[in-house]
């Protein structure tokens, strides 16, 4: 098998080891880098990782680097093509994304300053809440190309969605496909107009309140988790997100899928980063793949615009 250079997760947390597990099975890399700032934490992870390969058999090399606060450590990621941040505190019952900011700012703007310093060529996929903010503010801050710097939202809210779809009328997930634009929070843009259960509309199998009754879950649906867990938020699906999204690039897949990224002049809309259809390939983001959007949605997805460019501004000061 022929495998595709270096790419690194930086936050050994939950999200963050499962996303390096995920991508280390794949076994399209040479090297997955975990790093973390808790001394010890990635190297055991990424030790156990390893230990795990002749029984899923794959060939990938994990390794766990400790950092420290001034950048130490962090050449182990020299020459990742890729950088996934994950870094950052997550929710608590009772927070929002929101709360998150202030934190959540100063390590993200910590860590990018350290990737453009080591692996200035890598396409920047970032999950840190809020997502939205979180990944403008890491284009502002490594001045990359926009389009090698992306956020993972449109991807997990879409999968949340297909799934309680599924669930509520007893299908298959694969028979199901939906998709949700906007941000990764409460202006999440559901699009009904292209959401389909074995080929047919949604709205001709279930009435406009029970898709509203799912769309209203899915835009909650990290919060739901987090009630439940009690201490600590959503790991599996979000992984498993981002690792797909690190696959397409990995692979130039040309695969079209709901991130967020840089809008400019799409759906009439300029100069945000905002959750829309993108092709993904090795570059990252080739290009906004614009959909018929019926009134309604294209409303709301202008709304949703707004709402995260008056946020994104506030965010860049951080």
């Amino acid at each position: 098998m022929s495998r595709r250079g270096k790419i690194t997760v930086v936050g050994a947390g939950f999200y963050g080891s499962t996303t390096a597990q995920r991508l280390a099975e794949y076994d399209i890399f040479d090297e997955v880098v975990l790093t973390d700032i808790v001394e010890g934490k990635p190297e055991g992870l990424a030790l156990d990782m390893s230990q795990s390969r002749p029984v899923e058999g794959f060939e990938t090399q994990v390794t766990g680097q400790t950092t420290g606060p001034d950048g130490e450590g962090y050449e182990a990621i020299a020459g990742s093509g890729i950088v996934i941040i994950t870094a950052g505190l997550p929710r608590k019952p009772g927070m929002s994304r929101m709360d998150l900011i202030g934190v959540n700012a100063k390590i993200v703007r910590s860590v990018t300053e350290q990737v453009v310093k080591h692996a200035p060529e890598a396409v920047l996929i970032v999950v840190s809440n809020p997502l939205d903010e979180m990944t403008a503010l890491a284009a502002k801050v490594s001045d990359f190309p926009s389009h090698r710097v992306m956020g993972q939202a449109g991807m997990l809210d879409t999968a949340r969605f297909t799934n309680f779809v599924a669930e509520r009328l007893g299908v298959p997930v694969h028979s199901v496909r939906t998709l949700t634009l906007g941000s990764h929070g409460d202006t999440m843009v559901p699009v009904p107009s292209a959401c389909t259960v074995n080929g047919a509309p949604l709205a001709d199998l279930l009435s406009p309140a029970e898709i509203e009754q799912l769309v209203d879950r899915t835009r909650n649906g990290g919060g739901e988790i987090v009630a439940l867990l009690k201490t600590g938020s959503a790991y599996y699906a979000p992984s498993a997100a981002a690792a797909r999204m690190a696959r397409a690039v990995a692979e130039d897949a040309g695969t079209v899928m709901p991130v967020c990224t840089w809008v400019d002049g799409e759906y009439d809309i300029s100069g945000v980063y905002l959750g829309v259809e993108a092709e993904i390939g090795a570059t990252g983001v080739r290009r906004v793949v614009e959909r018929d959007l019926t009134e309604s949605e294209l409303a709301s997805l202008r709304v949703a615009a707004e709402a995260v460019r008056a946020k994104q501004e506030d965010v860049a000061s951080l």
